[in-house]
């Protein structure tokens, strides 16, 4: 061997810096961001010896270099559908920053399927061939470059070795070595000449070049007479001979002859060479990739979807119609959603799973805002189109993360004559066809679980009607091959009568009896079926009619489906599991003795949290303008809360959060824009004590929408009817009602600031409105102590008429973060009547409160029967603070009624109704339908709105 002159191109060494560097990079940036976690997944199929020390070395450098690593070792035997299945879910697993595959695997595998398998993003190993395909344009660059060449360059950047202007050679055309090889160089600058085995004449080529880089897999291919002097060798090769004078017997060799250290300027030692550097720079990949993708998931992608406004402004459909949404795998994407966490229910809406809200659980919640407004016209008063334009302002004009979240609309209002829920004018949802009919199913599910609930009671009651105890158990518990067993809704029965066997042959003949008789009251079934049409003709109707039913004929009726109680579980439930216990306890009827009967006596709860398994995931959709929107739950808002779901918030305000471990500040987070239905006195009194305490999320700001025209309804104007025009009060000046009817919006403003929120006046201008009007209720919301109050011109400019309402909004935003006075109205712990009495004598300055005798016995059982820690949910007109919808303005001292009170179980609170309260709605002379229709020749939606 000749005597080595060649400067030794260390790789152990410089692999050595490099995990050095790695280490302290991954600890800086810990520091700064304690989420922060690269994470190698290595897949072995098999357990080859050699396959299981090289994923132990690899295990080894990722511990130190604090990079998290998980070998998963397959069976030798895997079949290729099965390693898809399994590749798929890491891939997308949002915690896996780089697969690889440890190679060879077994023959019935195919190595290209396998290597194409791994996102480009996660290839870590380089061989995708997305990412060798980007490293031959000038104009892109790939996720990743291959180790081994990149340990390469490496090798010759940190020994200060020029590329630029070189002749090099690659010997060796593999796509994970020699061709990436060549590009690489040639990207540096260097002339490069790419030869193989077959090359003619391959020793006059090898002798021009300045670096030489072999990588051909065979012992001494070339020959130390072929290397130029002084040229800089680069042996990758890794060849096994044998030598009977090493211990081992064998030895490793290169690509090169030996002897060519004699001629070389520098070289790589085999081993010790190329090796360490290829395992350096797949840490460096990992390290690379996890920030890369920490930088891209810290906050959502910001991306706009310009509107082109017209004047005069068309229908919401047309604007609807010309303005093209984003793919909702786009929008997820930019949201940072894995594939796994959300399904598409065709293109524009999907799905997002409750596990995405686990991924996120450790992020800080952005900035959260409750859009409520004034007591009401009939005509409403732009609350959802607030919301939708407030967060188009956010989002597209002031390029801050932005999420809505709004209620789902009923097709009752639909088709009656209140319209849709998707705003309107230039700040809507979009599709808004989509939003407004049927959308995701969830209120059909609502509507079939509801009224299962309803036939079961039925039919329970039937049952025990015509049937011995023994018959009932026999049915209840059959024997399957001579074995009774309890199924698990039976067993939290027989755990609620306090008896704990679980063998059904060994309860006594009591229990047997006490376990099968709910012997419900007819006269107390409070259970009523739902359906999503306005239909007035079946708010009361008699059942049981039919011939084999003779003599159980009962009253009853249908509400509204989104008046369900079920619809208020759905709404105020944080997970699967919460669901299940809230379904659960919902009451259903009372016993002959007066004993609660709830679904879980009946044993439905099971079948009913199958009917809303899917209903539980909140709808993702979109603004026009671009930004996302949750629709999810739609709770009748007189009887009910009135507000969206509490999970689709959580899962907004981690989205648009700051990262995990990093402390929430007014410009690393976002904003969540929420909305309670109807006026302050209801909507927000009952996101407040209701949903907040359930939720524990709390807000930072309160948007209360008025309209000039509310406001001079209030001040006496003449009653508003849909379908007629505003009276010459609505379109012309008048200060002097305006003046009068502020006395609602004050009042609204004092009961925001009773729970310790800030409230901002958005005027939801018309064009009817002059400077003058608007000037004023400026003025006086100033002096009620409002943070601000700002005209707004969202119908028309959709979030380019909100910008100045926006930066308000951030501007609160920051300051009530860090100076958050925010409380409940009221202990839950208070009795009924003294929660009852908070609202109505703070919130709606009543005089007194009076309960009738129904009322009074009412409570005095939920007392008995421990409901009286539940909060309250009042259920009155939206057109008053009083029960009086007559009443308008800001009445005092009035004497609200409370009629009836009942219990939501499963919902979790009480609710009073005051006066008289429809809960189903009936159609107008002139419906919505009469304008809606469908394009025979496009399919397209006509007339909605």
């Amino acid at each position: 061997m000749a005597e080595t002159v060649a400067a030794r191109l260390d790789g152990k060494i410089i692999s050595k810096q490099v995990r050095g560097e790695l280490a302290a990079t991954v600890a800086e940036f810990k520091k700064a961001h304690p989420a922060f976690a690269p994470k190698l997944v290595a897949i072995q199929v098999g357990a080859r010896s050699d396959s299981s020390l090289y994923v132990r070395q690899k295990a080894k450098a990722c511990s130190e270099t604090g990079i998290e690593f998980d070998h998963i070792q397959l069976p030798e035997d895997i079949q290729q559908a099965e390693l898809d299945a399994r590749m798929d879910q890491i891939n997308n697993d949002p915690s896996v920053h780089g697969i690889i595959v440890q190679l060879p695997v077994p023959d019935h595998l195919s190595t290209r399927h396998i290597v194409h398998a791994i996102r480009p993003e996660k290839d870590v190993d380089g061989f995708h061939a997305e990412n060798i395909g980007h490293l031959s344009k000038r104009a892109t660059e790939p996720f990743f470059q291959s180790c081994t060449p990149r340990g390469c360059i490496e090798l010759l950047t940190r020994n200060k070795i020029q590329i630029a202007g070189k002749d090099a050679v690659v010997v060796g055309r593999s796509d994970i070595v020699g061709s990436p090889m060549a590009m690489m160089l040639t990207n540096l600058d260097a002339t490069v000449t790419l030869c193989h085995r077959s090359t003619s004449d391959i020793a006059a080529k090898v002798r021009q070049a300045d670096i030489l880089v072999v990588a051909v897999g065979v012992a001494g291919f070339v020959k130390a007479d072929w290397v130029k002097p002084g040229a800089v060798v680069v042996d990758v090769g890794m060849n096994y001979q044998e030598d009977p004078t090493k211990k081992a017997g064998y030895r490793w060799v290169g690509d090169v002859e030996e002897a060519a250290a004699a001629r070389a300027s520098y070289m790589t030692p085999v081993p010790g060479g190329v090796g360490p550097m290829t395992v350096a720079m797949l840490l460096s990949n990992v390290v690379a990739g996890a920030m890369r993708h920490f930088e891209a998931s810290s906050s959502i992608a910001i991306v706009p979807n310009p509107l082109r406004l017209q004047e005069p402004v068309p229908s919401d459909i047309a604007i609807a119609s010309a303005q093209k949404p984003k793919p909702i795998a786009q929008l997820a994407a930019e949201l940072n959603l894995p594939t796994a966490e959300f399904e598409p229910y065709g293109r524009y809406a999907a799905k997002v799973t409750l596990d995405a809200l686990d991924r996120l659980k450790g992020c800080g919640d952005g900035h959260y805002v409750v859009v409520t407004g004034i007591s009401p016209t009939p005509l409403g008063e732009g609350k959802s189109t607030v919301t939708i334009g407030l967060t188009q302002a956010l989002y597209a004009h002031l390029k801050r993360p932005a999420f809505a979240c709004v209620r789902q609309p009923s097709q009752g209002p639909t088709f009656g004559i209140k319209g849709g829920a998707a705003g309107g004018g230039y700040s809507q949802v979009t599709p808004m066809t989509v939003m407004n009919l049927h959308l995701t199913g969830d209120i059909h599910a609502i509507t079939a679980a509801n009224n299962l609930v309803a036939a079961a009671v039925d039919a329970r009651f039937f049952h025990e009607s015509t049937q011995t105890d023994a018959q009932l158990f026999s049915r209840l518990c059959p024997a399957k091959k001579g074995v009774r067993v309890f199924s698990d809704v039976m067993l939290r029965r027989l755990r609620k009568l306090g008896i704990t066997k679980t063998d059904p042959s060994e309860l006594s003949t009591d229990e047997v009896s006490r376990f099968v008789r709910l012997d419900i009251d007819q006269d107390q079934i409070m259970w009523r079926r739902v359906l999503d049409t306005n239909d007035r003709f079946l708010r009361e109707i008699t059942i049981g009619e039919a011939a084999t039913e003779r003599g159980m004929a009962r009253k009853t009726g249908f509400d509204i489906a989104v008046a369900s109680e079920i619809m208020a579980v759905l709404a105020l439930t944080t997970s699967l599991s919460d669901m299940r216990e809230r379904l659960g306890r919902m009451v259903v009827a009372l016993s002959k003795q007066g004993e609660p009967v709830t679904c879980d006596d009946i044993g439905i709860t099971g079948a009913l949290t199958v009917l809303m398994k899917d209903a539980i995931n909140p709808t993702l959709m979109q603004t026009l303008e671009g930004s996302p929107v949750f629709v999810h739950a739609g709770p009748f808002a007189n009887i009910a809360h009135g507000n969206s779901s509490i999970v689709a918030d959580r899962i907004a305000l981690k989205l648009v959060g700051a990262p995990a471990g990093e402390p929430v500040t007014a410009d690393n987070a976002g904003y969540v824009v929420t909305e309670a239905g109807f006026g302050a006195d209801i909507g927000f009194e009952k996101f407040v004590n209701i949903k907040c305490r359930a939720s524990g999320l709390v807000p930072s700001a309160a948007v209360i929408v008025a309209t000039i025209r509310a406001l001079k309804m209030h001040g006496g104007g003449p009653d508003v009817v849909p379908g007629k025009p505003l009276a010459d009060e609505y379109t012309q000046e008048n200060l002097g009602l305006l003046e009068r009817g502020f006395a609602n919006l004050r009042r609204h403003i004092e009961n925001v600031a009773k729970v310790g929120l800030p409230a901002i006046v958005a005027i939801n201008a018309f064009e009817t409105d002059t400077e003058a009007e608007l000037e004023l209720v400026r003025r006086l919301s100033r002096e009620a102590g409002a943070y601000d109050a700002i005209p707004t011109h969202l119908w028309a400019k959709g979030g380019a008429g909100a910008t100045e309402l926006a930066e308000a909004v951030v501007r609160c935003c920051g300051e009530a973060r860090d100076n958050s006075r925010f409380h409940f109205l009221y202990d839950h712990n208070l009795p009924i009547k003294a929660k009852i009495e908070a609202i109505a004598m703070e919130f709606y300055r009543a005089g007194s409160v009076s309960f009738s005798d129904e009322a009074e016995r009412k409570i005095a059982q939920f007392t008995r029967s421990g409901w009286d820690k539940l909060p309250v949910c009042m259920a009155k007109t939206q057109y008053s603070f009083s029960a009086d919808p007559a009443l308008k303005c800001a009445p005092e001292g009035f004497d609200l009624p409370i009629r009836d009170i009942r219990a939501s179980l499963g919902a979790g609170f009480v609710y009073p109704l005051c006066g008289a309260m429809q809960t189903l709605p009936g159609l107008p002379t002139r419906p919505c339908f009469y304008d809606i229709d469908v394009d025979a020749e496009t399919g397209d939606v006509l007339g909605l709105f």
